[in-house]
């Protein structure tokens, strides 16, 4: 997988309930131009995307769409919600012209949107920590196997 190296304009960064979406502008590009030619076929497919000297690093995002027009290219990324702390870093270069570094993901958009339950707990005041009384804990684990090697109706071999 090869990386496209842009000059971009870093138009905007909007948040809603799920996701981040940035928006960056390529101007004055010819048309043909290999490097904006190569990203069309990267839309609606999940990318990894630098900014050059961004202290967010590579971040995963749905590459949600890719416009041209007679005056620039505008794409439009997704990162999801749990990237808080990338969604700051990557906010600090909003309105500026940077270097952004694009390549395509291994991920498939069905991994990346899928949530994880997670476990369920509550926190009471002092910070214990109380789960569902039916969730397993590693000492029922333990217990579980030291029964299945007690199981005194196990059929042993013989050794005469």
């Amino acid at each position: 997988m090869s990386k496209t190296q842009l000059n971009v304009f870093f138009k905007m960064q909007q948040k809603d309930d799920k996701k981040e979406v940035l928006k960056f502008e390529i101007k004055g590009q010819e048309e043909g131009d290999e490097s904006t030619t190569a990203l069309y076929g990267l839309a609606g497919s999940i990318i990894l995307f630098e900014i050059e000297g961004c202290a967010a690093g590579e971040t995963s995002a749905e590459f949600m769409n890719i416009q041209r027009d007679s005056k620039k290219t505008a794409m439009k990324f997704a990162i999801k919600g749990d990237s808080e702390k990338k969604a700051q870093e990557l906010y600090k270069y909003a309105g500026r012209n940077v270097n952004l570094s694009i390549q395509q993901s291994q991920m498939s958009i069905e991994e990346f949107y899928e949530d994880d339950p997670g476990i369920e707990y509550q926190v009471d005041e002092n910070g214990t920590v109380e789960v569902p009384k039916d969730q397993m804990s590693i000492d029922d684990v333990e217990d579980h196997e030291d029964q299945e090697a007690a199981d005194p109706f196990e059929e042993k071999e013989l050794h005469l």
